[in-house]
């Protein structure tokens, strides 16, 4: 196998929360440099995490900076890694880049927002950000913003779609080359994105609503315009994402196989990828840390899902899409 590429993980906080320069070997997270090389990792989605709620614990911080203060600090610690680990971790902003850093035996970092939030409704910043290096934006997190509107288990809020800035900003991001990422945003945004984005686009990390009712996962609709739309979703390793019982705390790999089955059932093969979560989520793991990740690939194929199957859901789907997108 290539290698996989993960869509999502929230391990630049953990680098601010626990003080660190860099992420190259942190203790109490469940990724770093180090356990990345040694699980094979092609590709990793680094996000930058903005809360609009005041969680300045989260950040190991005594108050909540403005959003652009703790843009720096993680940028900060994105920035220190890619330095400290020059011989193994390169940079990505496009496909070409990273298949640069893979004949280089590289893992490729790529730098995203999660929560549009920090955008502040000026296309100017997006155009700031895109040059800071940002590829990917997930559009909202658990609150409304100058994008739309997030998931939620009120109908009638479920069904509010795109501002009028998050409308016009979805053609600019396709021109400028970010991926646009609807994780965490409401029905209508997704239905928005779905009509209006000329490019694929991602729910960089959400499961199926057949399997797990939580209102972060896809109905079998929005899998099918999804895959529809040249998309991927990438399995998310949250209990609550993948059980149908909310409140087992346990996450399972089965479970994570059966939700990329039903993906594919669904909406095919070509739009399933992994997006773990890891240092965002909370429970029992059975994957605990990115190293375990071959549990996921073994069940795959002892499953019967062909190794072009399971290479497609490691690396190739997504691997298509940032070509696609970004260049």
């Amino acid at each position: 196998m290539t290698g996989y590429i993960d869509m999502h993980c929230d391990t630049l906080a953990k680098g601010v929360l626990h003080h660190q320069k860099t992420i190259t070997n942190v203790k109490g997270t469940m990724l770093d440099i180090e356990r990345l090389e040694r699980s094979h990792a092609a590709a990793q989605f680094f996000a930058m995490f903005f809360p609009q709620k005041n969680m300045p614990e989260w950040f190991g911080l005594a108050e909540m900076p403005e959003a652009e203060t703790l843009t720096g600090l993680m940028y900060d610690v994105f920035q220190n890694t890619l330095k400290e680990n020059r011989h193994r971790l390169g940079f990505a902003g496009s496909y070409e880049q990273m298949r640069e850093n893979m004949l280089q035996n590289k893992i490729s970092a790529y730098l995203t927002m999660e929560n549009g939030f920090a955008v502040r409704g000026k296309m100017d910043n997006l155009k700031k950000f895109y040059d800071m290096g940002v590829r990917l934006i997930t559009l909202t997190w658990n609150d409304p913003n100058c994008f739309g509107f997030p998931h939620s288990k009120n109908p009638s809020e479920m069904r509010r779609g795109l501002t009028e800035f998050g409308k016009e900003a979805v053609s600019f991001m396709n021109e400028l080359g970010i991926l646009i990422d609807v994780s965490h945003l409401s029905d209508g945004g997704f239905y928005d994105v779905a009509e209006l984005s000329k490019k694929p686009f991602v729910a960089s990390h959400s499961n199926c609503r057949a399997l797990s009712p939580s209102t972060r996962n896809l109905t079998d609709e929005m899998i099918r315009k999804l895959a529809e739309c040249g998309g991927v979703a990438g399995i998310n390793l949250e209990p609550s994402f993948l059980n149908e019982n909310l409140e087992d705390k346990k996450s399972r790999v089965c479970r994570m196989c059966d939700h990329a089955e039903h993906f594919i059932r669904v909406g095919g093969t070509e739009c399933v990828g992994i997006g773990t979560d890891f240092d965002g989520i909370e429970g029992e793991f059975e994957i605990a840390e990115c190293t375990g990740m071959e549990l996921f690939f073994t069940e795959m194929h002892k499953r019967g899902i062909s190794e072009d199957k399971v290479e497609k859901i490691a690396f190739t789907n997504v691997a298509r899409v940032i070509k696609e997108v970004m260049g």
